[in-house]
């Protein structure tokens, strides 16, 4: 964990356009070269209700997010009231003058002068935050107009006012923003994202170009950055009237040669269980971004959990091979997306990429993504060698069909949901049925062979192994850094299929190995033994909606220690 890193939390209720001023105040600390990472808590309701938005940053790397807060920009009097206790010894709250800071060290911002209506309350509090942690203007003022633009220069014009006499109302205090760190000398140049935006990037570098979906938090947005970052690719979008024809639509797409994905959470793929198993059964690749929230039902809709996975490894009646990628951090969500894209051509079979709310919407300024690094996307057949004799389901060595996309020659393209013979033809004999099968199920053989191994960070025969996937990474190495003990951590970027020699001298030469999971049960933890007979003794699982963080996973271990 960085010495130097401050924590920003910006509070109040939907509607006060919090979302605004932090994604501008993320963005103006990227350009001036600090890191960020960006944690996003939000009721499941248009207006009203408590949301914060909170942003870690300093010039060191940030690996996740913390409860403490050392600046709080408090919208209303509620914020005050339930982030006032989390105020580091140094913490300071920004708020309006007319708010009660109980003696906090606080600086009283006059809103109603420095605004001419409401309506720009939030570029006050931009313009105060911004002259604490900015140290050029004009890099909000850039942020302002590219934001702004498109609703004409009046409003440029209006906005620009408040954020410079705030600006300058905040320097003529001279308040001391001293927890505020220097921003690092020459520093590199990097984008904000989020996990959302880094699956989407990812898929269209991939060459994805059918989108199928049925709105629904937190994944939409990977849906809504398809839509716009695609219309110059033509890429072909559709919202479905729900998720069962969303995934149809999807399969029906890939049949006809287009690369296609759908994007859903935990309720709606439960809808699309039986097309999952139609992918199956028909070798049609598809990807499946799974964005995670806690359930059962509708559960916390804007929260976050890990609480999918068994869904996603069992989705589906019968036999068929598919891979499960769960990335930590949006450099991996961009480069597993591409990667289950190319299985999933490869292998012609479903692939799955299990997010979840907090690495959704969490931005952080990464390096631009190198596209030179990324192999060419395996691509189906135009033109079989012998269209006449051409066989969609023949058997083969490596298990793989040829897969022709119709309508490019004169090969007849059958396909059957029901068991079938090579050409595609319904069968109920039983040596067709366990020659197909066997040759469906022997394609896992290949993905297995191609398994992501799972990243070792620390040292040799540690004290303490953390034992984690997905977004709880950044939580597990802050707590490896803080913590007494020699500590180290093995995260998983796939969890389905397993190859055991990549991962099990670490758990073996470790003393202590503790999984960490933001579910109830210790789902991988219990995958994981399934698969290689490894029993995980210590857990430290989170399944109230909220992030895993560094301290939730110390406390943890002190009570298994």
């Amino acid at each position: 964990m960085s010495e130097m890193s401050i924590n920003i939390l910006i509070g109040g209720e939907a509607g006060q356009g919090l979302v605004t001023i932090g994604q501008l105040m993320a963005k103006a600390l990227v350009r001036g070269g600090h890191d960020v990472l960006v944690n996003q808590d939000y009721m499941s309701r248009i207006r009203g209700g408590h949301n914060f938005f909170a942003i870690r940053t300093g010039p060191e790397p940030i690996q996740c997010t913390t409860e403490m807060v050392d600046i709080l920009v408090a919208l209303n009097k509620e914020t005050l009231e339930i982030h006032g206790s989390q105020l580091t010894e140094r913490g300071i709250v920004v708020a309006d003058e007319k708010i009660d800071c109980r003696g906090l060290n606080a600086l009283k911002v006059p809103f109603n002068d420095l605004a001419s209506k409401p309506l720009f309350y939030n570029v006050v509090a931009l313009g105060v935050l911004g002259a604490a942690v900015c140290n050029d203007i004009a890099i909000l003022e850039g942020l302002l107009q590219d934001t702004f633009g498109k609703k004409g220069s009046e409003i440029v014009a209006s906005n620009l006012e408040v954020l410079r006499k705030a600006y300058a109302w905040v320097k003529e205090q001279n308040f001391d923003f001293s927890c505020m760190p220097p921003p690092p000398e020459n520093p590199d140049k990097r984008i904000m994202i989020n996990g959302n935006e880094a699956i989407a990037l990812g898929a269209l570098a991939a060459g994805c170009n059918f989108l199928s979906f049925y709105p629904m938090t937190p994944s939409t947005s990977v849906a809504l950055t398809l839509i716009n970052k695609g219309k110059e690719l033509g890429f072909v979008a559709e919202q479905a009237e729900d998720e069962i024809a969303a995934i149809n639509m999807a399969l029906g797409a890939s049949w006809a040669g287009a690369r296609s994905i759908v994007t859903t959470s935990g309720g709606g793929f439960a809808l699309m269980v039986e097309g999952i198993s139609l992918a199956g059964v028909t070798e049609t690749p598809v990807v499946v971004i799974l964005v995670q929230r806690p359930g059962p039902a509708t559960g916390l809709p804007t929260r976050t959990e890990q609480g999918d996975l068994n869904l996603a490894l069992y989705a589906g009646h019968g036999e068929f091979p598919r891979a499960i990628f769960t990335p930590g951090t949006p450099e991996e969500c961009f480069y597993l997306t591409h990667r289950a894209f190319d299985l999933a051509e490869r292998y012609q079979t479903p692939m799955f990429v299990l997010s979840d709310q907090y690495l959704a919407d969490s931005y952080r300024a990464v390096e631009p993504f190198d596209l030179d690094k990324l192999p060419e996307v395996a691509k189906p057949l135009l033109k079989p060698e012998n269209p006449k004799e051409y066989k969609r389901y023949a058997l083969s060595d490596d298990c793989i069909s040829p897969r022709a996309i119709p309508g490019f020659s004169e090969a007849l393209v059958k396909v059957d949901s029901d068991e079938h013979d090579e050409q595609g033809h319904i069968v109920e004999d039983a040596p067709t049925r366990v020659a197909q099968n066997s040759k469906r199920l022997c394609k896992g053989c290949g993905l297995w062979a191609e398994v992501v191994p799972p990243g070792y960070y620390g040292p040799d025969e540690p004290d303490v192994l953390f034992l984690c996937w997905g977004s709880t990474l950044g939580a597990a190495l802050d707590a490896s850094e803080m913590a007494d003990l020699k500590v180290a951590v093995l995260h998983f970027t796939q969890v389905y299929p397993l190859k055991d020699e990549q991962f099990m001298p670490f758990l073996e030469a470790a003393k202590e190995v503790v999984c960490v999971e933001g579910n109830a049960n210790g789902q991988f933890a219990r995958l994981l033994r399934q698969e290689t007979g490894y029993g995980v003794n210590n857990f430290i699982l989170r399944f109230d909606g909220r992030p895993i963080t560094a301290r939730y996973i110390l406390a943890g271990l002190k009570n298994i220690l």
